[in-house]
């Protein structure tokens, strides 16, 4: 797989910002514009541009190029803007809690063919940027996730090909809008509007970087979701995941090719607890990463939701750490905020 890459994108007033290579602690990093001036431009050109990276990298690891400190504040998406954003539900324990909650029943078919979705990715946030929103009535809500970048996989590849497609993996923040949900899903052309932008992790890693966390097409790790400070969702990204990445890549691909670039999404991270629903970290489980899947519970056991949506002021963080405590990905940290209307827009 070659030398192991953490990398980030760095705010410079461009849309897609310039490139730089992150050190394995996160407190430094390199400018790799130079070489390539975007982390598209470097996907576009992968099997050239990789080993001038790989390169890099090891001279910061070596402390022998110039460096500057790496602030997570700095940081844009990894991809700022990407050709293809599909969104998949690898997470089947999720699908099925969060239909339960609007009573709409899951065919099985969804325990053997993947659920994907295809978002909107020209306009992601960066992983502190805050989530502008015009009503708290419209169910704002967290959902934590992982995802891979793919190189080009042609149409109708096969999962092994997938595979060796994945070139990076990052954390996502996938916004949703549970109470537009219903409605919009009921005109049976399915999301849009309820998918606001999402947000992605300031740092996008190799596979190799996760060592041993990585399997090939799942990531091992508790995925730490906090709710205003307080612990909200430690699920394990590698547990009750029902299509690994291979999968759902050539899920997608099935009738199209994908481009260099283009993001594949986990779905909420969502664990299982003895064969039922989890619990919150507070009692015990391993929470939830997102609010619906709370609600869905406290439907079930007690009538009706208890834990509201987020609301103006509330604050999420994702993030994802190694064995030994070390952050892989740094942190999505986002605070909900009024969206006041450009009026110019109106015009």
């Amino acid at each position: 797989m070659g030398d192991r890459m953490k990398l980030a994108t760095l705010r410079n007033g461009t849309r897609d910002g310039r490139l730089v290579l992150v050190s394995r602690d996160l407190t430094r990093c390199t400018d790799a514009s130079f070489l390539v001036p975007t982390l598209q431009a470097a996907l576009d050109g992968w099997s050239r541009i990789a080993p001038h990276l790989e390169a890099l990298a090891e001279s910061l690891d070596h402390g022998s190029v110039p460096v500057e400190r790496f602030h997570e504040h700095d940081a844009m998406s990894p991809l700022p803007r990407a050709y293809q954003w599909a969104d998949g539900s690898a997470y089947v324990n999720h699908v099925e809690l969060v239909r339960k909650a609007r009573n709409a029943e899951m065919p099985e078919s969804f325990w053997t063919d993947p659920l994907i979705y295809q978002g909107g990715s020209d306009s992601f946030l960066g992983p502190r940027d805050p989530i502008l929103m015009q009503d708290e009535a419209w169910g704002i809500d967290m959902e934590g996730e992982v995802a891979v970048i793919v190189d080009d996989v042609p149409m109708g590849a096969s999962a092994g090909h997938a595979r060796e497609a994945i070139r990076l993996v990052m954390l996502v923040n996938d916004v949703s809008l549970r109470n537009l949900v219903p409605a919009e899903l009921g005109k049976g052309f399915g999301f849009f509007q309820s998918k606001p932008s999402s947000a992605f992790s300031p740092v996008a890693v190799t596979p190799d970087e996760l060592g041993d966390a990585w399997d090939g097409g799942k990531v091992h790790l508790p995925l730490m979701v906090d709710l205003n400070g307080q612990p909200f969702g430690r699920a394990d990204a590698g547990v009750d995941m029902t299509f690994d990445f291979p999968t759902l890549i050539a899920h997608a691909a099935k009738t199209r090719p994908l481009s260099a670039g283009a993001i594949i999404g986990s779905g909420t991270v969502s664990n299982k607890l003895d064969g039922g629903p989890g619990k919150p970290v507070g009692a015990g489980g391993v929470g939830y990463s997102c609010i619906a899947e709370i609600r869905t519970i406290e439907t079930i056991e007690s009538g009706k939701p208890s834990t509201p949506f987020m609301r103006f002021g509330d604050t999420v963080r994702i993030e994802m750490k190694d064995q030994a405590g070390h952050s892989i990905f740094g942190a999505i940290e986002q605070t909900v905020e009024k969206y006041e209307k450009d009026t110019r827009a109106d015009g």
